[in-house]
């Protein structure tokens, strides 16, 4: 049970280290393309590997090249359309979906069985999947609190005017900060298709509200400026036993999403997010 709540959680924590790059931005940013990211990423990665396991490599990286086209071409919308993230990350889902379905309708191709392998292996009944992502969170925390980058992403959060007036590059690091979460999405995509053995335009439907529940329920906080790697991990276990608990007793998908959505407000309200009117 905990080892296959692990194997789970690792998805959940590295979409949601994707979405929270962007979400600490500042208010209004967010990346709706992650799922049809997610899904179009898969079909590249099984597409160029082939089954073979001397293609895995080459698959990896082109899975990677798509999610980072992706990432530029959110960035693309927003900066010179003008138009807000979320609808400009919207509009790219839509997009990408149908990319993707002309790219991977009708694909029927298992991954390389030492992929397959890897995304399922075990070390002292720890898949290895969470270690190497424990280690990867690691250096997440170290990227937004010890780099200038990160550094800058979370003054960019907390005041963008005042970030672009002591000299940071903000657009820069708008758009280095969207290839992040785009890269992830894909990286993820090539990942959940070894997992879940094949590759599905639909794969990554879950992570839209998955990756922002975890951010959220982790402690980073919806307005900006504040990050925290390590509540992901927590937030990631906590979703699953509460999504496992529903499954055990039969609710709906419907029903999933409607618990899933009202436990984020809850936690937005409790965190001081919103006040109401008057």
């Amino acid at each position: 049970m905990i080892t296959a709540g692990l194997a789970l959680a690792v998805f959940s924590v590295i979409t949601g280290v994707a979405q929270m790059f962007v979400i600490t931005l500042g208010p209004g940013n967010v990346d709706l393309s992650l799922p049809a990211n997610i899904g179009l990423a898969s079909a590249v990665a099984m597409k160029v590997m082939n089954g073979s396991d001397q293609m895995i490599a080459a698959g990896l990286m082109a899975a990677l090249s798509a999610g980072i086209g992706i990432g530029l071409a959110n960035y693309g919308l927003i900066r010179l359309l003008r138009i807000p993230p979320i609808i400009a990350t919207l509009s790219a889902s839509f997009i990408i979906q149908s990319a993707g379905i002309s790219y991977g309708r009708g694909l029927q191709i298992k991954p390389p069985p030492a992929f397959a392998e890897f995304t399922s292996v075990q070390l002292a009944g720890v898949p290895l999947l969470a270690i190497g992502t424990a280690v990867f969170t690691v250096g997440v925390g170290i990227l937004l609190h010890q780099t200038i980058y990160g550094r800058s992403v979370l003054a960019i959060g907390q005041n963008s005017r005042a970030a672009w007036f002591s000299g940071i590059a903000v657009e820069r690091i708008r758009c280095a900060t969207y290839v992040i979460s785009g890269a992830l999405g894909g990286i993820s995509g090539a990942l959940l298709a070894g997992y879940f053995r094949g590759s599905s335009l639909e794969i990554g439907d879950e992570y839209l509200l998955a990756s922002i529940a975890v951010v959220v329920i982790g402690g980073t906080s919806v307005s900006g400026g504040k990050a925290n790697v390590p509540g992901l991990w927590g937030a990631a276990l906590f979703l699953v036993l509460l999504l496992t608990m529903l499954n055990t007793f039969g609710v709906s998908a419907g029903i999933r999403f409607l618990v899933t959505g009202l436990v984020i407000i809850g936690v937005i309200i409790a965190a001081g997010g919103y006040k109401p009117a008057g």
